[in-house]
């Protein structure tokens, strides 16, 4: 086999999973709207506040460290994903990805530094 024909393979495989990548949500949620039960009603509509009826507007202004406390905590989430497969295969990847992860860690420390130097995490 040749070199044109190994990545006209690998695009062909990358069409099918983008494909299905769009089909089955399609797919799932067009049978969820035709399989559920549709009975509205004036109660349905209502706003739900853990049981009871709610008695001030919905709309609330949130500190905005509550925000940046979630986007923090995603952002060190996301590194962990990225830590583990990295630890997992350490020994096939070598001195050259232990360089890569070393610069992802430093950029990583140097945005906690920011964030912290801004005063992003005091929580008062």
């Amino acid at each position: 086999m040749d070199f044109y024909h190994l990545y006209q393979n690998n695009y062909l495989i990358v069409a099918v999973f983008l494909f299905l990548g769009v089909l089955l949500p399609v797919v799932a949620l067009t049978a969820g709207r035709l399989l559920r039960p549709y009975k509205p009603s004036a109660e349905k509509y209502t706003t739900y506040e853990s049981g009871i009826e709610p008695f001030h507007q919905s709309w609330v202004q949130y500190n905005v460290r509550y925000y940046l406390f979630g986007l923090m905590f995603v952002i060190f989430d996301v590194e962990t994903v990225f830590l583990y497969p990295w630890a997992v295969a350490y020994e096939e990847l070598g001195v050259f990805a232990l360089i890569e992860m070393g610069i992802f860690v430093v950029l990583l420390t140097l945005g906690l530094v920011y964030a912290w130097k801004k005063k992003v995490l005091k929580w008062t």
